[in-house]
């Protein structure tokens, strides 16, 4: 189990982009900038490696050198934010070896994908017993992350992650499939433990909250992360008519965000925050016309960002 230092909590986790030089190195110091930026709204984490940060783009050295600089901003910044690290892979001895690196580096928890190559050759107790074996293994404690998208269309069933919830290690699941009913499920079905069930994207951040869920995990958060949290204080103060107006503004932008991958969030971090660069080949940057259209469905947000800063 997580001691009392590295015990997730509820809250808004942001799962960084990754940053790159011209020349497509690794840029260490806007990844340092950019995590002590995310480090003062008010999250409760950051992840490395998740889908809006290129893992699988990154060899395993640039993603240990990724969570270790990460984690120095992290204690530079003097702020109490976890730091969680994606270690889904193919194999079952892969994932095991990442969680393993992730710790090594400063992660407090791994959030892993299945594996899905072979999807059509794993059965549910397959499936399963991989979650177990990872979670026997790894140093740090485990979240199970469930996006169909990239996962083969493989989509991890409600009862599924309800079996694995009691493995004293598997400490919480990202839903980054969007059915809230499964996310209703989940959290009716691990209420009064330590089980933490997020969302996994902001356009239903105020539809987690409804049904007891503990947040999001969401991109969008790179661009907006007060936005996010302040929903989030919103709801848990009655104030659920406030909540519900910038709700709807984080919702319209993140289908923006959603349609365009984290190569629209990169476009909206260098309009915005004058920092982003280039994704790694062979994914580009769409040409500048589209380039502002994504800007211009990121503006309300922006604004309202700007405005809860100031506030």
């Amino acid at each position: 189990m997580p001691n009392s230092r590295t015990k997730l909590e509820a809250g808004i986790y942001v799962p960084t982009v990754a940053f790159f030089k011209d020349d497509e190195e690794v840029d260490v110091e806007t990844t340092r900038r950019h995590v002590l930026k995310l480090a003062s709204s008010g999250i409760k984490g950051i992840v490395t490696h998740g889908s809006n940060g290129e893992a699988a783009h990154l060899s395993h050295d640039e993603r240990i050198l990724i969570t270790k600089t990460t984690k120095q901003a992290l204690d530079e910044s003097g702020q109490d934010v976890r730091l969680i690290v994606g270690c889904g892979a193919q194999s079952t001895r892969e994932a095991i070896k990442l969680c393993k690196d992730a710790a090594s580096a400063g992660g407090d928890a791994a959030l892993v994908l299945p594996p899905s190559y072979f999807a059509s050759l794993l059965s549910s107790k397959l499936l399963l017993d991989h979650f177990r074996k990872v979670a026997d293994a790894s140093p740090i404690p485990i979240l199970i992350y469930n996006f169909p998208a990239v996962q083969s269309g493989l989509d991890i069933t409600s009862d599924q992650v309800i079996e694995l919830a009691q493995h004293p290690k598997i400490v919480g699941v990202k839903l980054t499939c969007g059915n809230t009913g499964k996310l209703a499920r989940v959290v009716a079905a691990t209420k009064g433990s330590d089980f933490l069930t997020f969302g996994g994207s902001s356009d239903f951040l105020l539809q987690t909250l409804s049904v007891g869920g503990a947040g999001v995990i969401a991109g969008l958060g790179n661009i907006a992360p007060t936005a996010n949290v302040q929903i989030m204080l919103a709801y848990e103060a009655g104030e659920v008519d406030k909540a519900r107006e910038m709700q709807e503004i984080l919702a319209e932008a993140d289908w923006v965000a959603i349609k365009g991958g984290f190569v629209a969030v990169k476009v909206g971090l260098n309009e915005y925050n004058g920092y982003g660069g280039q994704p790694r080949s062979p994914c580009a940057m769409p040409e500048k016309s589209a380039q502002l259209g994504i800007n211009s469905g990121f503006a309300r947000l922006v604004d309202l960002e700007h405005s809860l800063q100031k506030a």
